[in-house]
């Protein structure tokens, strides 16, 4: 969609005016590996209209490949108005006029599917199956254990509002047991299913993701491997997915792998925040770069953290993650060290930023 960020704090009532943007979950994620270095591809629908050209020149731009990306002749591109203090705090405002979109009518039918299954990861969110029957339709088939399917990443992404009844949780579950790797904050996965008892009992729920991240908001992120032996698309990556290899239902197989019940927890960063919105699809990001990357698990959610710091300490959707160098070196430090450092807006800009401020 496109985003308008209002240019001084208040209600939508009282803003005189917004500057332009974009957003979206897969796009927000799309932007940041290929920031990264990473050969990303988007495909999705805009209409055919000047905010369509928009969204596919600005995610281009980023570095993405947006060759598969439809144009909707009848269905308009969506669009979001929030406040300046969007998720930042809980008095906060978001008007979204999406019902109808290009996007919305996303199907099986109308979309490159070929393109979608190319590369070595398949990033899918939960908001996406929200919007229509048909996008539904296609993250199910998406989903679909096969041959040749790439490793799936899937963000939960619970959004009460756009569900009806208790249709959302149970869908979003399927979907989540149908994926490799998952990420589910802890507080939405007690909205959505009412887990209670923390990270361990949101695994016990889904054991069948062969990587399940659950994010614990400020405090931190705790990562679940599946202890299986080799094989299944995890063999296409520089290293195992963590630790163990992959560990989701190969192609052909009806019950889940045992998953392991101890996880792996890295602290969240002292963060100097600025807007939370797109924090999460920025962890989502660091994670998955740091996989291709073939880290071990703790380091994959060092970067997770670090990418959300810099999503955290600016005011639009997207942010530039840390340069490789400079993310590995600040992923290294010990555990002292990574508990003490505090980062504020801008320390992405430099090798040595001064907002870097370790404190006793």
């Amino acid at each position: 969609m496109v985003t308008f960020l209002p240019t001084r704090a208040g209600r939508l009532a009282d803003v005189p005016s917004f500057d332009r943007g974009i957003g979206g979950a897969e796009s927000n994620v799309a932007c940041g590996l290929a920031a990264a270095g990473h050969r990303v591809r988007w495909v999705s629908r805009v209409g055919a209209d000047g905010f369509g050209d928009h969204l596919v020149e600005t995610v281009g731009g980023h570095g993405v490949d947006v060759s598969s990306v439809g144009r909707d002749p009848s269905r308009p591109t969506g669009v979001y108005f929030r406040t300046a203090g969007d998720r930042a705090t809980d008095a906060h405002e978001v008007a979204y006029y999406r019902a109808g979109s290009a996007a919305s009518a996303m199907s099986v039918e109308n979309l490159d599917l070929p393109s979608v299954r190319a590369g070595r990861v398949l990033h899918l969110s939960g908001i996406t199956a929200a919007l229509s029957d048909d996008c539904l339709g296609l993250l199910r088939r998406l989903t679909a254990p096969g041959e040749g399917r790439p490793v799936v990443s899937f963000d939960v992404n619970h959004r009460a509002g756009l569900w009806q009844a208790a249709e959302g949780p149970r869908v979003l579950l399927e979907l989540a047991r149908r994926a490799d790797i998952v990420f589910v904050g802890e507080d939405e996965a007690q909205e959505a299913w009412a887990v209670a008892g923390g990270p361990a009992a949101i695994r016990a729920m889904l054991p069948e993701p062969g990587v399940l991240v659950v994010k614990q908001g400020e405090a931190g992120a705790t990562a679940f491997v599946s202890a299986a032996g080799s094989g299944g698309p995890a063999a296409r990556f520089p290293a195992p997915l963590g630790g163990s290899a992959h560990a989701a239902p190969a192609a052909g197989e009806t019950h889940p792998r045992p998953a392991t019940a101890q996880g792996t927890f890295v602290p969240a960063l002292d963060v100097d925040v600025v807007a939370t919105t797109g924090a999460g699809d920025a962890f989502a990001a660091g994670f998955l770069s740091a996989t291709l990357c073939g880290l071990p698990l703790r380091d994959r959610l060092r970067h997770g953290h670090l990418w959300a710091a810099a999503a955290l300490t600016a005011p639009g959707d997207l942010a530039a993650p840390p340069a490789r160098d400079h993310a590995d070196r600040l992923t290294a430090l010990d555990d002292e060290a990574w508990g003490t450092l505090r980062l504020g807006p801008g320390w992405t800009q430099a090798d040595r930023a001064p907002e870097e401020v370790p404190t006793p």
